[in-house]
Order: structure tokens, then sequence, then C-alpha cells
């Protein structure tokens, strides 16, 4: 049985998360309270960072690390295209939300908004959420344009790109911060991703005394 160490509003967790719902793996999840530094948590990882995979007494750090773990391991049903052309662009976009999109949107709001207020580290940065908010703009806007030209992501067929920025657009759509009345071909989109069964426990996942708005459970949003 694998067991993740996660956040429940962590991108790189939850797409793990998802990977792991769509290739049908069993999993245990456990919630790991970064900020604590557990010794026991350091072992399995000195960057005392998450998301950490434990498959028996093996333990993988690093999302992206995980993330080849799941796809080498399980290739079935696979989430990179057999073309390398296909495959090459699939790894950009991945790597462009797993880190353009966390640096300049994910991180910012989700330290501002919800960890200052977890951990009562004092009022929200105002300077720092209308940065994040600026920047996701950019990204909805550059993601119209994928979303206006194909079936998902990087072309006709489902694939990891499609999951990697559905957890991070997740994860602020939990923060309510996306209208998304101005996009419209994200919101076709999103709500294609939304729909699948590998979807369904993000959507369950509630933070106490810090609620999703109503929309965000809907797939007819």
């Amino acid at each position: 049985m694998l067991t993740l160490y996660h956040l429940w509003l962590s991108p790189p967790c939850r797409l793990v998360r998802l990977i792991m719902e769509e290739k049908g793996l069993e999993y245990d999840l456990k919630a790991e309270k970064i900020w604590e530094r557990r010794p026991e948590f350091l072992k399995l990882n000195a960057a005392g960072e998450v998301p950490v995979l434990v498959n028996g007494k093996n333990h993988i750090a690093g999302f992206t690390a995980i993330i080849e773990f799941l796809e080498e391991t399980n290739p079935t049903p696979p989430l990179l295209p057999g073309d390398a052309h296909a495959r090459a662009e699939v790894r950009r976009l991945v790597e462009w939300f797993l880190f353009k999109f966390k640096k300049e949107v994910s991180d910012p709001l989700l330290s501002e908004k919800v960890l200052k207020k977890y951990l009562k580290l004092g009022v929200p940065d105002t300077d720092i959420i209308r940065a994040g908010q600026t920047n996701l703009g950019h990204h909805m806007t550059y993601l119209s344009h994928l979303t206006g030209e194909m079936n998902y992501l990087a072309g006709d067929e489902f694939s990891l790109a499609d999951l990697a920025a559905a957890a991070h657009i997740s994860t602020v759509d939990y923060l309510g911060e996306i209208n998304w009345a101005d996009y419209p071909d994200v919101r076709a989109w999103y709500a294609k991703v939304k729909s699948r069964k590998s979807f369904r426990p993000l959507l369950k996942d509630h933070i106490a005394g810090m609620p999703p708005p109503d929309h965000y459970t809907s797939l007819d949003f």
C-alpha cells in the first residue's frame, strides 16, 4: 500500500493524488504539518517538504521524482503520449505549472491567504496577494489560448499536462480567485477535467474554517 505525505491544498500533492487516482492505485493519505519539522518526517525528506511517497520500505521525495516513479511503474493508462515531440510538449507544460505558475500564483496566494491565517502569522500582505492575482490573470489568458485551440492543453488527448494544470487551478479556485465568466474556454476545459472520476476526492477536500466557494464542487459552474 502506498502512503502519501501531503498537504490538502498543495498543488504538487494534488497532482500526485490525481495521478494515483487515474492509475487506479490504492493509497493512504497522511497530512503532514511541515512547519513542525518532525524528526520522523525529516528522515523521509531532509528538505522537510511534501509530497513524499512511501512504498513499503522505500520512499520517494520530491514531486518530479514521484511523478516519474508513478508513470514508470504504472504505465497504464499512460499519461505521456507515445510521440517524442508530443511528450516534450507535455513535459514543457507540466514544468510551466509546477514551477512558473507555482512560483507566481499558487505559492504567494496560499502563503498569504491560508498559511498566515492558519499559523496566526499576522495580517496577509495585500501587495503580495495583488501580485499573485495579477499573475493569475496572465496565466489564465495563456490557458485561454491553449484551450481555445485544442481539446486538451497539449493536443487532442488528455495527458499529464492537464492534471498538472488542474492541480493548480483547483487550489486557486478553492480560494475563490477565478472569475470563470471571463474565461469560457478554460472553464469548458476545466469542466471536462473536473468531471473525471480521479477528481472526485479533491472536490471533497475541506479546510476547517476555510470553506470553498459554492461552485468549487459543482460540475456545472
